[in-house]
């Protein structure tokens, strides 16, 4: 994707796609609350035959390029990336009207417990251990009732995943994670950067729970782009930890953020190599886990064999003993 099919993409279908709806609109021009920080009045316009976009409260405007370098605070290249990464209507079919925007609502949020759900974590590879960390997300699209696991970011969006569905709801962001398991200090946005010496770097939240399924002795945090689009921010938060370990996608964007990574922080260590016939972790662990489920079926089909030749063995005694028993009562 370049800069002129990302500008051909309506800054009304980024802005829905990220959560925002206008407070009113018309033919010509749609009116929002500022995406960029909390606002009461709406001060951001969106001209709909032009696709351009004006914020009044800042005097700041222009371009659906324009826009998300500014939302993601991310260089042309980084709203390159997130874009690539999206699935916008208007990309793939320019030539036709845009659809009405959709309409979601998150429903409610509960632990995770729909027989579907706990399916597809189990087909990832991933247990009642990684539970803690996700959510069951009930939501309405366009009058459309849906379900997915959920996994919050710093800024109280959230990544969504079934086996038919990926999408994200909220503002876009990194997850900061710390993770004690020997203590039990799980949670979500509340960080002690002096206590912290450690930090793991995902792309992925499936990623990151794969990595606590296998992990043994890691303690410190877990940080998460959620989208490549954020490695800048993600540059800006591995600031204050002297352990920077990264276990990022092997394919092309993947070691395009490590070596960004590895540019600022020299002392950081790539450890993609321990899974480099695989995409990511997540398909190392998936792989791992098919590959202990033969061997234990292996091991299940030799032990009923040991089993069957024994009782061969004792039915061919018994036999034995009776005929024997047989030719002596002849004599």
């Amino acid at each position: 994707m370049n800069c002129k099919q990302l500008n051909s993409i309506g800054v009304e279908e980024v802005l829905a796609f990220l959560g925002h709806l206008p407070t009113r609109q018309n033919e010509k021009e749609a009116w929002y609350r500022n995406p960029f920080a909390p606002e009461n009045q709406a001060s951001f316009k969106v001209d709909k035959p032009k696709n351009l976009w004006y914020l009044f409260s800042e005097g700041v405007g222009g371009t659906t390029t324009d826009f998300i370098q500014k939302y993601y605070n991310t260089s042309v290249k980084g709203a390159l990336t997130w874009a690539s990464e999206q699935n916008f209507s208007s990309f793939h079919q320019q030539t036709k009207p845009l659809k009405p925007h959709p309409n979601y609502h998150i429903d409610k949020i509960m632990d995770i417990a729909h027989p579907n759900l706990i399916l597809y974590l189990h087909e990832r590879g991933l247990s009642e251990k990684v539970y803690t960390f996700i959510k069951e997300l009930w939501f309405t699209i366009e009058n459309k009732q849906l379900y997915a696991i959920g996994f919050k970011n710093n800024s109280g969006g959230w990544e969504l995943r079934n086996t038919f569905y990926k999408g994200a709801l909220n503002k876009k962001d990194i997850t900061l994670l710390p993770f004690f398991p020997e203590t039990e200090s799980i949670c979500i946005n509340i960080i002690s950067k002096e206590a912290h010496q450690k930090v793991a770097v995902f792309e992925g939240f499936t990623d990151a729970l794969s990595f606590i399924e296998m992990q043994k002795s890691f303690q410190g945090d877990l940080l998460i782009l959620n989208s490549t689009a954020m490695i800048k921010r993600a540059i800006d938060s591995l600031t204050p930890y002297p352990e920077i370990n990264l276990f990022l996608d092997n394919d092309p964007t993947g070691r395009e953020c490590a070596r960004n990574i590895l540019n600022a922080y020299p002392h950081a260590k790539d450890f993609s190599h321990l899974y480099a016939d695989h995409k990511d972790l997540n398909q190392y662990l998936i792989e791992k886990r098919q590959r202990q489920a033969l061997s234990a079926q292996n091991k299940g089909n030799t032990s009923q064999k040991e089993v069957s030749s024994e009782e061969q063995k004792e039915n061919c005694k018994e036999e034995t003993n009776r005929i024997k028993k047989g030719v002596r009562k002849k004599m």
